[in-house]
């Protein structure tokens, strides 16, 4: 079996083809070829945390794999996210790899963002503004500066010393970035918001947004409010990446879209798309420049198996990791 460390995964995964890879298992899962259930988790109350078991077999990758992942979004000296990913051979169940799942995880909820982004966000989008200062803000901050068009990043976050050390970081990787006082500033000036936040009550509200803005909404909280407002909720076009994952209960549901539900804001038919079928052509996108329109992730399994495929080919192919009996 093969052990791949986190800088060997961050060696071996690229960017540009995991976007596809996770628009490829989008179009599985919303056309049914993909084995994926929902996510379950032992919960860590004291520490408002939980482990959370993902596992999903993509039969066009060949890709069988289970992720393990602790979110403890009480975390200040490592990531809220930690995770492994446990590779399978799909011909007889044996065990192929053991992969960091860490930096794959936050890689693919980002190519998940930069995929929506392309599609739904308006033509001449240019200022990108990332609210959070943690993996996931860096890692999304670098996926969607990639996207032809793009010419501004701004990060905010609730600590504005952590929001100019991220931006110092994006600098020495090379990606523009600068630095927001506000949360509310950062919004009110984007056309493309990407929310990244454990926040319990919401950073993203409907009055900040400009007409025509698409947000993407990652941040997981199953006790609050959730990091976007009921109002936007209510006036966007939602896109989700499964709606039997999105609509779930915690912890594999999205807290915002639930409580829209609950106070009657919107039924469960407000969820207009699966991003897989938006990239299969079985609906549209954005119907006009002066839509909202948000794309509510809450990370599914199959986007994890995609990634991990590509991680295990590429190590295969350039002699990466360390091959353990067990």
């Amino acid at each position: 079996m093969l052990i791949l460390s986190r800088a060997e995964v961050e060696g071996l995964l690229d960017l540009d083809r995991l976007v596809e890879a996770v628009a490829g298992a989008m179009v599985d899962v919303s056309h049914g070829g993909a084995s994926m259930p929902a996510r379950v988790a032992a919960m860590v109350a004291d520490r408002h945390a939980m482990v959370a078991a993902m596992p999903a077999f993509l039969p066009s990758l060949g890709a069988l794999a289970t992720k393990l992942v602790g979110v403890f979004p009480e975390n200040t000296d490592r990531p809220t996210h930690q995770a492994i990913i446990c590779c399978f051979d799909p011909a007889d169940g044996a065990p192929l790899a053991v992969m960091d799942g860490t930096h794959v995880t936050a890689a693919r909820t980002a190519a998940g963002s930069a995929l929506a982004t392309r599609l739904l966000a308006r033509a001449g989008a240019r200022v990108v503004s990332v609210i959070g200062t943690g993996v996931q803000a860096r890692s999304h901050a670098l996926a969607i500066a990639r996207l032809p068009g793009v010419r501004e990043v701004q990060v905010a976050g609730r600590d504005p010393a952590r929001a100019e050390a991220l931006v110092d970081e994006l600098l020495d990787s090379g990606t523009a970035a600068t630095p927001v006082a506000s949360v509310e500033d950062a919004v009110r000036s984007a056309d493309v918001v990407c929310a990244a936040t454990h926040a319990a009550e919401p950073v993203v509200r409907r009055a900040w947004l400009r007409p025509g803005t698409h947000v993407n909404s990652v941040g997981y909280n199953t006790a609050g409010e959730g990091e976007v407002d009921v109002e936007t909720v209510r006036d966007a076009l939602v896109v989700v990446e499964s709606r039997s994952s999105a609509l779930a209960a915690p912890p594999a549901g999205a807290v915002e879209l639930g409580r829209a539900i609950e106070r009657g804001a919107i039924d469960a038919d407000h969820v207009h798309a699966e991003i897989g079928e938006i990239v299969a052509g079985d609906r549209p996108g954005r119907t006009d420049d002066g839509q909202l329109t948000l794309y509510k992730s809450v990370g599914v399994a199959a986007q994890d198996a995609a990634a991990a495929a590509l991680v295990l080919e590429a190590a295969r192919a350039r002699g990466f990791g360390t091959e353990v009996e067990i």
